[in-house]
């Protein structure tokens, strides 16, 4: 067939095509690339209570966590215009060095000083390996492909939520902290070597224009105003000149930004977003969701060993009901809404789901039972889960197809600063709680000579060396400093839920699926233009139609009088040159009967003749393939709604590449898809 022209410009945009031999290699190296960065968002957390006593420095250990996410943050959307600019392979082994030689640092790191530069450091190189190992997959795979692969990325996300902070306890049970970083390095040499060895695919590059002065300028507005709630009122006071200088320049430097961003030709935060009500809603929901997520994740495991004095293990056991809550409501409430077309529900329940598990959390105490805490944690997961994912959904609903990219990202984005701003103050709140309930709470108490209290709060460990009456004082300040952290988060929950009020209901387009869980929970932005989020959606929804009634109705488009398995049979031929029935029954792609009654009705009426055994389309039979890719084409097109093909030529060439590669199910014997069994029974 011959495809459709696209206008040059549109046609270098495009990525190659690459076939790899054993695709799973390359793929398999991504996939543990991606799951060193995932992994490193939640197994520190159960391992943060071991490294204070051990560093000491319990007022900094919410930098442990910040250090991370500013960093990945920030260099999230530079590793994805870098790796489009200068070739994505290359991109990916840096990224995957810094990221290793980040992780050897941190578990050799003698105080928290250098654990969080380090921590920073391997940051960067996260970012890197989030981004770029799913740009590299839109390099491998074709479009028909794509949605596939991108959903196992997706899963990592979900894996890894759950084992993380198991994972961390256990490293910590039975090994070192310092082995939470240290698991990195033998996984992330597999990962490079592989991509060394066998990712040979040929890349498209694209010139940027990149906003590095916009990106060093939101990076520092939020460290500014990270610090300030970090260190005021635990390092210096919060009127002291230190703190209000850092409020100060961070507004000073926000101001910088915004004249920067009005003018930069690809900006990192495109200004015009904010001219669209639902997306400045969404970002300060999300905001809030990251805050309150990621700063519950970074102090539950303190509550749990230093107050439950569980092991750092059992302390992720005892996570898992919070985790797979999100789980379950996250990819549910995707699912529900993809299908049904309304979302506007699920944003107003999940603030309000999360604001009462935050109030729940709040009332744990020194006494609470295993069933108590657990059923308070799925409370918290529950909420989290409801509203994360629909979040970008809506997004991507309500803005046009030229800034659908930068809006998916910017609505991940500001969930990555509500994060680091939620530990941030989380920190804040429970350090200066701590300090002051102790001294109330050890008064009088029966303590050793020469002890403070402070020495506590450096190394919990402590305890254990005190008398009991002293004990019981100090669990019960570390508890009440603990929830009181999630009572004050309620009010800003409570924020995010009247908020989520003015959110109106839109029809929802037939492009916007169910993201992934790396759009919905992972910390990084989201970095992938518009094409790429069209190409995902388009290849979703052609995988479910080409399992149900897909070739029925592109007969039906075309005007054939074709049995709907002739219709598949001939677009096999169209694809692969030729076909042997037996090879495909032997597959059991379709039933043998069904193919069998195609292979007679398109033998019959002269549209494929036999060449030996293979089956070859006739010069009338190319020409009704022509007519099936077309009507492929139209349907594809419709999906689109206001997306218009005709203004936006990628979206053309887009259109036509997926309709002549969604007829073509037999298996590639080069990549890695194998047939579903019982596929195409709907003949």
């Amino acid at each position: 067939m011959a495809e459709a022209a696209a206008p040059e410009d549109v046609q270098e945009q495009q990525p190659p095509e690459v076939t790899v031999h054993k695709l799973w290699v390359p793929i398999g190296a991504l996939l543990l690339a991606m799951l060193l960065a995932a992994l490193d968002q939640t197994i520190v957390s159960t391992a943060l209570p071991t490294i204070v006593s051990d560093l000491g420095g319990m007022e900094h250990l919410s930098w442990v966590v910040t250090a991370y996410m500013l960093a990945s943050t920030a260099a999230t959307p530079l590793w994805g215009k870098l790796g489009d600019m200068y070739g994505r392979k290359r991109l990916f082994q840096t990224s995957i060095v810094i990221f290793l030689v980040g992780s050897a640092l941190c578990g050799l790191s003698q105080n928290m000083g250098e654990l969080i530069a380090f921590r920073a450091l391997q940051g960067l190189g996260g970012g890197g390996l989030m981004v770029l190992s799913q740009a590299i997959v839109g390099d491998l795979v074709a479009p028909r492909e794509r949605g596939k692969y991108q959903g196992l990325f997706g899963a990592v996300f979900g894996v890894t939520s759950v084992l993380g902070p198991l994972l961390g306890g256990v490293f910590v049970d039975n090994l070192s902290w310092r082995w939470v970083f240290y698991v990195n390095l033998p996984i992330g040499a597999v990962a490079l070597a592989v991509i060394a060895a066998v990712l040979h695919g040929s890349e498209v590059k694209r010139e940027h224009t990149i906003d590095y002065l916009g990106t060093l300028l939101i990076a520092s507005v939020a460290t500014c105003l990270v610090l300030m709630t970090s260190l005021g009122g635990v390092t210096w006071p919060w009127g002291s000149w230190q703190v209000i200088g850092l409020g100060v320049l961070g507004v000073l430097l926000l101001g910088w930004f915004i004249a920067v961003e009005r003018r930069a030709a690809e900006p990192v935060l495109p200004l015009k977003l904010f001219g669209s009500r639902t997306f400045s809603l969404v970002a300060v929901i999300s905001f809030v969701v990251g805050f309150a997520m990621f700063g519950a994740l970074t102090y539950l495991p303190t509550f749990l060993q230093v107050v439950m004095q569980v092991s750092p293990t059992m302390s992720g056991i005892h996570m898992l009901p919070m985790v797979l809550g999100m789980l379950f409501t996250s990819i549910g409430s995707g699912q529900i809404v993809a299908r049904t077309g309304h979302y506007r529900v699920f944003p107003i329940a999940g603030t309000a789901v999360t604001a009462v598990g935050l109030l729940l959390l709040s009332r744990l105490t020194e006494h609470s039972s295993t069933t108590e805490m657990s059923l308070y944690f799925l409370v918290f997961g529950l909420g989290l889960g409801l509203v994360m994912q629909v979040l970008v959904l809506i997004v991507q609903n309500s803005v046009g197809y030229q800034d659908l990219g930068v809006a998916t990202a910017g609505a991940t984005f500001f969930r990555s600063i509500g994060a680091s701003f939620g530990v941030s103050i989380f920190g804040t709140i429970f350090a200066s709680g701590l300090n002051r309930r102790l001294a109330e709470d050890l008064v009088g108490a029966d303590l050793p000579a020469g002890f403070r209290p402070d020495s506590i709060a450096q190394d919990p460990r402590s305890i254990s060396t005190l008398p009991p009456s002293a004990q019981a004082g100090i669990y019960h300040a570390y508890a009440e400093s603990i929830t009181q952290v999630f009572l004050y988060a309620v009010p800003i929950v409570v924020i995010a839920f009247v908020l989520s009020l003015f959110l109106r209901e839109q029809k929802l387009r037939s492009t916007v699926t169910a993201p992934d869980l790396s759009e919905s929970i992972g910390l990084n932005p989201v970095e992938r233009s518009s094409l790429d989020e069209i190409a995902r959606a388009l290849a979703v929804l052609g995988s479910r139609d080409a399992r149900r009634d897909l070739f029925r109705r592109i007969t039906a488009e075309a005007g054939l009088d074709l049995l709907p398995a002739s219709s598949w049979l001939i677009l096999q031929m169209q694809r692969h040159g030729s076909v042997e029935p037996a090879e495909l029954a032997e597959h059991r792609i379709v039933p043998i009967a069904v193919i069998e009654a195609a292979v007679r009705e398109v033998e019959g009426r002269g549209l494929a003749v036999r060449n030996g055994l293979p089956l070859r389309l006739t010069e009338p039979g190319a020409e009704v393939a022509v007519r099936l890719v077309a009507a492929r084409r139209a349907q594809l097109a419709q999906l689109l709604g206001d997306y218009d093909e005709e203004q936006f030529g990628e979206l053309a060439d887009l259109l036509t590449r997926l309709s002549s590669q969604l007829g073509g199910d037999r298996p590639d014997r080069t990549g890695p898809e194998q047939p579903q069994r019982g596929e195409g029974r709907t003949y």
